[in-house]
């Protein structure tokens, strides 16, 4: 089965559209589809333009805390095994679905769209360009259009994983990091028809917080404090030989302690790597705590092989 999910926020003269495009799209595969669409709290009619629509799973969610939150609810109702995400302002093109299912059918686990022919602003396409760069020097994944909303995922994959914050953008890298095979492919891209666009700066600054927490949670994940602990001997360290200095200062005739800063900086900088020290153990613990709870694990198993 193949399930398509896309959120919806004030999109009601698009939902209409989508959805007819999309169902001939799936119609012409011939094999089992399920159509998500998840209302992100929209203040027009965009729910009740969803209702007209057959055959449709409709979630509405109570408030609207952002795309991701609804892609989220979505990706842990669909049922078919390739799950597609798409945004419902009917600049992603139906049409790229059979491609994005062919390619994940090649063995890959996410395919994620480029747009090559793109119609945006300058700005935003140069803003792109540089989340795309940033992307790849954090996470290691190099894809031309990181942010790009039509994307496919096997669904043994991508629902394990819960989603925050805007971390839909980078999805393809996370999972790249915890050893999915990723590709890329062109699709179509058409310029926004009708609504408002929901791209704003602020967007943009959250995107970015949300690709350090994403690099952070994949890097540290088994052992937090080889990162605090790191960070707390070198902190440790510097406040050593700060301290070395001022001492030296002092029995050579100088400079008092009272005329230099030296010995509050090596205080300050003893007392913060005792402090990433503690808070490494905090951590360690918490993560112990949340894997044994939840009966999680900080691997993931890709298969399981048998012989006799």
């Amino acid at each position: 089965m193949i399930s398509i999910v896309f959120p919806a926020y004030n999109e009601e003269e698009n939902v209409g559209e989508l959805h007819k495009r999309t169902l001939a799209v799936l119609k012409s595969l011939g094999e089992p589809f399920e159509i998500i669409a998840v209302n992100n709290a929209s203040t027009d009619r965009t729910l009740d333009e969803l209702k007209k629509l057959s055959p449709i799973k409709i979630i509405s969610l109570a408030y609207n805390i952002g795309q991701t939150a609804g892609l989220d609810a979505g990706i842990h109702d669909a049922q078919g095994e390739i799950i597609i995400t798409m945004d419902a302002d009917l600049q992603n093109d139906p049409a790229d679905i059979p491609e994005l299912v062919a390619k994940i059918r090649e063995g890959y686990d996410v395919v994620s769209g480029w747009r090559k022919d793109r119609h945006d602003s300058f700005s935003r396409k140069l803003l792109s360009r540089l989340a795309n760069w940033l992307t790849a020097k954090v996470t290691g994944l190099y894809l031309h259009d990181s942010a790009c909303a039509i994307k496919a995922y096997r669904r043994d994959i991508i629902q394990p994983v819960h989603l925050y914050g805007e971390m839909h953008v980078f999805l393809p890298a996370y999972l790249y990091m915890r050893g999915a095979k990723v590709a890329e492919i062109p699709v179509r891209h058409h310029a926004r028809a009708f609504g408002v666009s929901k791209h704003y700066f602020m967007k943009a600054v959250k995107d970015i917080c949300d690709l350090l927490t994403i690099k952070f949670l994949s890097s540290m994940t088994g052992r937090p404090l080889v990162f605090f602990g790191g960070a707390g001997a070198a902190a440790i360290f510097v406040g050593m030989i700060v301290g070395a200095v001022s001492v030296y200062l002092k029995l050579a005739g100088l400079r008092n302690f009272g005329q230099t800063p030296l010995p509050i900086l090596a205080v300050f900088f003893i007392l913060a790597g005792i402090l990433f020290f503690m808070i490494g153990f905090l951590a360690e613990l918490m993560l112990r705590v949340y894997f044994e709870t939840n009966r999680k694990t900080p691997y993931i198993i890709k298969e399981r092989l048998e012989t006799k």
